[in-house]
C-alpha cells in the first residue's frame, strides 16, 4: 500500500488508491494512525556534488484521545436509556462497556506517563507518543551522514535545532517526544526561541512559554486576551486580521452553514444512522429517536481514579453534544469509532463490531466533507478564507531556507508542532496536488468529484518535511516529503524542477514560483 501511495500520480489514480486504502485503513479519516507514506530505501538521491544542509519540520500532534467529555457521555446517555427500556440487542448490551471504557481512559489520559503533564482529555496516547518518536528516528535515518555531521560538529560549530509548537499541551508533548528521540549527541542543539511578545499588544501582555508561537502553529484560534495586534506596522498584523476573518466566516458564513447543515439530518445518514442503531437497539427505541421522542446529550458527572489512588478527576458534561436524530447519533457512534484505534492501549476497546464498513464509508464521507468546507480548499467563490491565514508558515519555511542561502548555517532544523486545523489550511496554502481543488457553491464537494481526503492531508501525525541540498557553489535544491512520500510543490512550480531528477526543486526558481520575497538580512 505505501508503495502504491508513493506511485499514485494523477487525481484518479489517487482516489483510487485512497479508496484501497480506506478498505484496510476502516475509513478513520483525520483520527487515522499515522503511517509513513514510502520506504526509507526507496528515496531519490541527490545530484551529484548536492550534500544535506537543513531540514524543515512542520506536524500534526501524534494520535490522541477524545478531546473532551462529549461524543462518549452523550453516547452513553443513549445507551443507559435502552438498558433502562429493556431495548438493546446483544451486541447493543457490550456497547455500554465499552463506551465507559473509553471515557476513563480518556479521564486519566496520560497519567503516570513521563512527558504528559496534564492527564485526562486531549492528551496523546501511546500510539501517538510513539508516532513521533519514530517520525524523528526515521529522519535521522533518512539522512544519517548529515546528522551526523551535525552531531560531531556540536563541540566546535553548535548548529541549533529551533523547536517550536502552539503551546497546546498535546503539540508540546509531540514536539519534546520527537526531540527526545534526537538524543544523545543532539540534545544540547535543540533550543526553543522566545514567544512572539508583546501581546496582546493594548494593555498587559501575557507571557507565554519559550517554544510557544501561537501565530505560526495555532493561527485558526487568535484570540484578543493572548493575540490582539493592532498596530499595522507589526509583521502579525496580517495573520491576526485573517484568523479573525476565517473565525468569522467559520461561524456565520450561511453558504458554508447550508452545506453543512444538512450533512447528518438527510434521509442518507437517517438510514445509515438507522442501520447502525438497530443493530444495538430495539426498533421502537430507534423509531423513538427517529421521531424525535428520544433526544440525548453529553449531561452528567462522572469521577474516575487511577489504579494506584494517587490521580483523580471529576467532570461534568455541558449539554451541548446532542443526539436528536439517527445521523446524529450514527455521527457520534462514528467519533467513538474512529478514536479507538489511537487508544488501543488505554481503552483496549475494538469499535468495529459496531461501525460495518458501509456506514463507516458513509460518516467518513460526510466528515470529509465538514472538514473540506470549513478547514481545506472550501467553496470557490469565498476565494482564500479558509486559508488564507496560513501565509505565515508558508512564509516562515521560505525564510528558514533564505538563511541558508544566505550562508546563514545556524539553524540545522526547525521543528513545528502544531494540529490538524493548521496542517489543512497550509496544505492548501502550499498548492499541493490533489489538495487545493475547490468546489463551487453551486455544487457539493463528494469523494466522486474531489481527490480531498481527511486522511491524506492530515491523518494523526501528518507533516511536511523540506529537506535542503547545497553544493560548493552555494546552488540550494529542495525535496518535499509529505507524510514521509516524495511530494510535488504546486503544479505551476513544474518548471523549478530539477532536470533529470523527479523530486528536487531549485530554490531560487522556486521561490520565484511562489512569489516569495526574501526579507533584508
Amino acid at each position: 500500500m505505501r508503495r502504491a501511495l508513493a506511485d499514485a500520480g494523477s487525481g484518479a489514480d489517487l482516489r483510487a488508491t485512497l479508496a484501497a486504502a480506506a478498505l484496510t485503513d476502516r475509513y478513520y479519516q483525520t483520527k487515522a494512525p499515522y503511517r509513513p507514506q514510502q520506504d526509507v530505501s526507496s528515496y531519490e538521491a541527490a545530484p551529484a556534488g548536492f550534500s544535506p544542509v537543513a531540514v524543515q519540520l512542520v506536524a500534526r500532534h501524534g494520535s490522541r484521545g477524545l478531546s473532551s467529555l462529549k461524543y462518549d457521555l452523550a453516547v452513553y446517555n443513549m445507551w443507559a436509556k435502552a438498558q433502562a427500556d429493556g431495548a438493546l440487542t446483544p451486541l447493543g448490551q457490550q456497547l455500554g462497556a465499552d463506551v465507559l471504557a473509553i471515557m476513563k481512559a480518556n479521564f486519566l489520559l496520560g497519567y503516570g506517563v513521563a512527558g504528559i503533564s496534564t492527564p485526562g482529555y486531549g492528551n496523546e496516547t501511546q500510539l501517538g507518543i510513539q508516532e513521533h518518536t519514530q517520525l524523528a528516528r526515521r529522519m535521522l535515518q533518512r539522512q544519517s551522514a548529515f546528522w551526523k555531521q551535525v552531531g560531531d560538529a556540536a563541540g566546535s560549530a553548535p548548529r541549533q535545532i529551533v523547536t517550536v509548537t502552539s503551546g497546546v499541551d498535546r503539540a508540546v508533548d509531540s514536539g519534546n517526544f520527537f526531540v527526545q528521540s534526537l538524543k544523545p549527541a543532539l540534545a544540547g542543539l535543540v533550543s526553543y526561541p522566545p514567544a512572539p511578545a508583546p501581546y496582546p499588544d493594548t494593555g498587559s501582555a501575557v507571557a507565554q512559554p519559550a517554544g510557544t508561537d501561537r501565530f505560526l502553529l495555532y493561527f485558526h484560534k487568535l484570540v484578543k486576551a493572548t493575540d490582539l495586534v493592532t498596530s499595522t506596522a507589526d509583521a502579525r498584523y496580517t495573520t491576526y486580521q485573517d484568523s479573525q476573518a476565517y473565525q468569522k466566516y467559520k461561524a456565520a458564513d450561511a453558504d458554508l452553514l447550508a452545506k453543512q447543515a444538512g450533512l447528518f439530518t438527510s434521509d442518507a445518514a437517517r438510514a445509515a444512522g438507522r442501520a447502525l442503531l438497530r443493530r444495538l437497539f430495539t426498533q421502537s427505541f430507534v423509531d423513538r429517536i427517529d421521531n424525535g421522542s428520544y433526544a440525548f446529550a453529553n449531561t452528567g458527572s462522572y469521577t474516575y481514579t487511577s489504579s494506584d489512588g494517587k490521580f483523580s478527576s471529576t467532570l461534568p458534561g455541558d449539554g451541548k453534544t446532542t443526539i436528536k436524530g439517527l445521523g446524529d447519533a450514527g455521527a457520534l457512534l462514528y467519533e467513538l469509532y474512529v478514536i479507538a484505534p489511537a487508544m488501543k492501549a488505554e481503552a483496549g476497546v475494538d469499535f468495529t463490531p459496531y461501525m460495518p464498513v458501509e456506514q463507516a464509508k458513509f460518516f467518513a464521507e460526510a466528515n470529509d466533507t465538514s472538514d473540506f468546507y470549513d478547514k481545506g480548499p472550501g467553496i470557490t467563490e469565498k476565494g482564500e478564507a479558509t486559508y488564507k491565514m496560513a501565509q505565515i508558515l508558508v512564509d516562515d519555511l521560505f525564510n528558514e531556507v533564505d538563511a541558508i542561502a544566505r550562508g546563514d548555517l545556524s539553524h540545522a532544523a526547525k521543528l513545528r508542532f502544531a494540529h490538524a486545523e493548521i496542517m489543512i489550511p497550509f496544505a492548501s496554502r502550499m498548492g499541493l496536488k490533489n489538495v487545493l481543488q475547490q468546489v463551487p457553491v453551486a455544487q457539493t464537494y463528494a469523494w466522486a468529484n474531489n481527490p480531498w481526503r481527511g486522511e491524506y492531508v492530515s491523518p494523526m501525525a501528518a507533516n511536511m518535511q523540506w529537506d535542503v541540498y547545497r553544493n560548493g557553489a552555494g546552488t540550494l535544491l529542495v525535496k518535499m516529503l509529505y507524510n514521509e512520500r516524495e511530494t510535488d510543490f504546486k503544479a505551476g512550480c513544474d518548471g523549478a524542477r530539477v532536470s533529470g531528477t523527479q523530486h528536487f526543486y531549485d530554490w531560487e526558481k522556486l521561490k520565484a514560483c511562489y512569489g516569495h520575497v526574501a526579507k533584508a538580512s
